[in-house]
């Protein structure tokens, strides 16, 4: 079961931004675009890089260890690995591309707050 927890202040997450915070105890990844919020999982699904150290280009975030790239609104996997020939086909039936996990969010006031299983 899933319930809202406050993550951050509307003013602690910058536009075009990536911010690390708890939802309850668990570490997830906050994002903002066009001031819009999106919480997603912290670690990227090909090998667990932390992505807050990534990059955020419009709503594509890209993984700071093999330049995986994800849209932040949907999760869904925009290129899995930088990675090119054989290493790229290899890399493909080792670890085939998995969607970034979102959860939903929500602003009230001042707050954000984003919807994690616990």
């Amino acid at each position: 079961m899933s319930e809202f927890v406050e993550v951050a202040q509307i003013s602690d997450v910058m536009e075009g931004s990536i911010r690390k915070v708890l939802a309850g105890n668990i570490p997830i990844l906050l994002t903002r675009v066009n001031s819009t919020f999106y919480a997603t999982e912290l670690l990227c699904p090909h090998l667990a890089a932390d992505l807050s150290s990534g990059t955020l280009h419009g709503t594509v975030l890209t993984c700071p260890m093999h330049e995986s790239q994800f849209d932040v609104r949907d999760g869904h996997v925009v290129r899995w690995t930088s990675l090119t020939g054989i290493k790229l086909a290899y890399a493909l039936k080792a670890r085939p591309p998995r969607p970034l996990r979102c959860f939903p969010v929500r602003v009230e006031g001042g707050r954000v707050l984003a919807a994690v299983p616990q």
